[in-house]
């Protein structure tokens, strides 16, 4: 594809209609390789909507970086920060793990409940650092990382899911119970 037909499309992506827009993202994608420098550029522009398109698109990529994601989900813009958040669910890799553990606590909770999502599918690998949030963490951000904790299933995590489970939350009671189901451990809990 051509130089011409590279900024044909970013101008459509571009364009302010949602649906031109998103009509666009299947033929950026299958530039490969090529697309991704112009949309990187995208992500440091002025406007927000430009910034949450370029987002949008990289997400959409098999050939985004995880590392160049990163920086994103510390825009000033909340939706910028959530379609960040997104795009690493997408392309969950460990090296989003430290990133994506701060932004559990950030003030746009779309952002921060996406952030535990993608720590959920990373894995394994978000476990040491989950556990580590349980233990001095806001109850809005241990919330969140219990639910990763729970979709993970990884034994490491059953002394904090065990404890959580006679927390005065309500919601971590939930996601504690939750996570020991998953773990097989399907046992009556009854708080005395």
């Amino acid at each position: 594809m051509s130089a011409v037909e590279m900024r044909d499309l970013l101008a459509e992506l571009l364009s302010g209609d949602d649906q031109r827009a998103e009509k666009v993202i299947p033929a950026l994608v299958e530039m490969g390789k090529a697309v991704i420098p112009a949309l990187l550029d995208l992500t440091r522009a002025a406007e927000v909507d430009s910034r949450w398109w370029a987002v949008r698109a990289l997400a959409a990529s098999p050939h985004t970086r995880t590392e160049d994601l990163l920086p994103l989900l510390s825009d000033s813009a909340p939706e910028v920060r959530a379609a960040t958040a997104l795009a690493l669910c997408n392309h969950p890799h460990e090296a989003a793990v430290e990133a994506l553990v701060k932004t559990l606590a950030d003030e746009d909770s779309l952002t921060a409940g996406l952030a535990g999502t993608a720590l959920g599918k990373i894995g394994a690998p978000s476990v040491p650092s989950l556990l580590k949030v349980m233990t001095d963490a806001p109850v809005s951000v241990k919330i969140l990382a219990l639910r990763a904790l729970s979709e993970i299933k990884d034994h490491r995590a059953i002394p904090v899911l065990m404890k959580s489970l006679s927390e005065d939350s309500a919601l971590l009671q939930y996601w504690a119970q939750e996570g020991l189901e998953r773990l097989g451990l399907n046992m009556v809990y009854v708080k005395p």
